[in-house]
């Protein structure tokens, strides 16, 4: 995991130039069908909408709040619900864990060969094949395995409609939250790349507690379980 601090803002500008010039399929905006991102607007059976309308308002369970990059100031809180603590944030994106084509020392620049959390056959994650979230590490802002996250544990991860389920993969900074894999971020169509991509804002990160995805490197079994738990998540709240 690692921090950035103007890349965004870079790549933001970059974005409002080739759109000013390239067609609308082009542009990385998600448009209509030509345009780049996933074929389904969910996963599982739970909409975003029914999500979102459980996490309007915010019970904070940090003792503080969080920075989404170095240069910005500490406005995140980590707020409680029944069965769930949620955050809304950016998201930057972790391409650490297996070398791969997409995720290595040549495609970014703060690249790690390793994860918090591992498969279950000892190997670092995989970021660019798994839907994976980065917690905060520890600290007297908050302590997530106190909260009931584990590493493992399933996500709801929610985008401009889109829902996607991942597991806690990786930790990161003390005082930085927002940031998730390289394919939490190409399944939700925001741009994947570790270095110029991820998104400013708009990002909705709701973590089930006490949960845990066997194998952690499973999706489908992420997917499976992270649907019974929406659903749970939209009866008690």
């Amino acid at each position: 995991m690692r921090s950035r601090t103007l890349t965004l803002t870079a790549a933001a500008g970059a974005a409002l130039l080739a759109s000013a010039v390239l067609p609308a399929n082009a542009s990385g905006l998600t448009r209509g069908p030509a345009a780049a991102g996933p074929a389904a607007t969910q996963e599982g059976s739970v909409s975003a909408a029914d999500l979102l309308a459980k996490v309007t308002s915010c019970s904070q369970i940090s003792s503080g709040k969080y920075r989404t990059d170095d240069e910005t100031s500490a406005t995140v809180p980590v707020c409680g619900k029944n069965g769930a603590v949620f955050w809304k944030a950016d998201m930057d994106i972790d391409c650490d864990g297996q070398r791969t084509s997409k995720c290595s020392e040549s495609t970014d620049p703060w690249y790690q060969d390793d994860t918090a959390f591992h498969q279950s056959d000892g190997k670092p994650l995989r970021a660019d094949t798994l839907p994976y979230v980065v917690v905060p590490s520890s600290s007297s802002i908050w302590n997530y395995g106190s909260a009931g996250i584990k590493g493992g544990g399933v996500v709801a991860v929610i985008y401009q409609n889109k829902v996607e389920y991942a597991v806690v993969g990786d930790t990161g900074p003390t005082k930085i939250i927002g940031e998730a894999s390289y394919a939490t971020a190409k399944a939700l169509g925001i741009d994947p790349d570790p270095e110029n991509g991820g998104t400013d804002s708009g990002v909705t990160y709701i973590l089930f507690k006490n949960s845990q995805v066997s194998p952690i490197e499973s999706h489908s079994a992420a997917v499976s379980l992270g649907d019974r738990l929406a659903q749970t998540f939209l009866r008690n709240n």
